[in-house]
């Protein structure tokens, strides 16, 4: 299940929405205007964002840049009573995922959303075969519920962030190719992808940044590495 952000100015429509998507076991952060929505992706990590487009105090196409720059591997949709082809071709171009049209049904909406999910969060291994919490140093992932603490201090990772971990963790001290962490975890090595990559590596690298004893270094075109210097710690 995924951490879902919705911003939705219509509160009626959005208390509908939210009802709808945690019943199908979602958790799910709704917001009513553009600036509120933007600070919640800014202190929270969110699997997939819903935007509304036209939103007070900032549209949703702004926030949508916005958390395209700062999160690149996100997936947005947009849900919007703008159906021109041009308004529709604007937000696919800004790197949505989907553009739905108001009316739409809930169940048009969770089939969308499930078909997202399902390209943009598959699982990096069969869970029965590895560990699901994994220590490296002064740290320890909690891969199922996507939480890294880093000296006592937690930390909720988005998917692809814990899963990016995960992969290094479970290979620590040893590289880990590019292309095996691409077509792992996103089941695609193209430029853009791999460029997404980038960014995750740099976030994963800030919160590990409190544990001296740890380092994610890049063998130049050719993979990463975690880095430990210490022994694991026992749990």
């Amino acid at each position: 299940m995924a951490a879902i952000l919705l911003v939705e100015d219509d509160e009626n429509l959005g208390f509908l929405v939210q009802d709808n998507l945690e019943a199908a076991g979602h958790t799910v952060q709704l917001c009513t205007d553009g600036a509120s929505g933007l600070r919640a992706s800014r202190e929270q990590a969110f699997d997939l964002c819903i935007l509304d487009v036209m939103l007070p105090v900032l549209d949703g196409f702004s926030v949508a840049q916005e958390i395209r720059r700062q999160h690149p591997g996100i997936p947005l949709m947009f849900l919007t009573a703008k159906a021109r082809t041009e308004d529709r071709i604007y937000g696919l171009s800004l790197g949505a995922d989907d553009y739905l049209t108001k009316p739409f049904s809930l169940q048009e909406l969770s089939l969308r959303l499930k078909a997202i999910l399902k390209r943009s969060m598959p699982p990096v291994i069969p869970p029965a075969t590895q560990p699901q919490t994994v220590q490296f140093g002064h740290c320890v992932l909690d891969f199922p519920n996507q939480r890294l603490t880093v000296k006592g201090e937690p930390q909720t990772l988005t998917l692809k962030e814990a899963e990016v971990l995960y992969l290094l963790s479970l290979h620590q001290n040893n590289l880990v190719k590019r292309d095996t962490i691409l077509k792992t975890i996103w089941e695609d090595n193209g430029y853009f992808v791999a460029r997404s990559m980038d960014v995750f590596i740099s976030k994963l690298r800030k919160y590990l940044k409190a544990d001296e004893s740890l380092r994610i270094s890049n063998v130049h075109g050719v993979g990463y590495k975690l880095e430990v210097s210490r022994p694991k710690i026992d749990l």
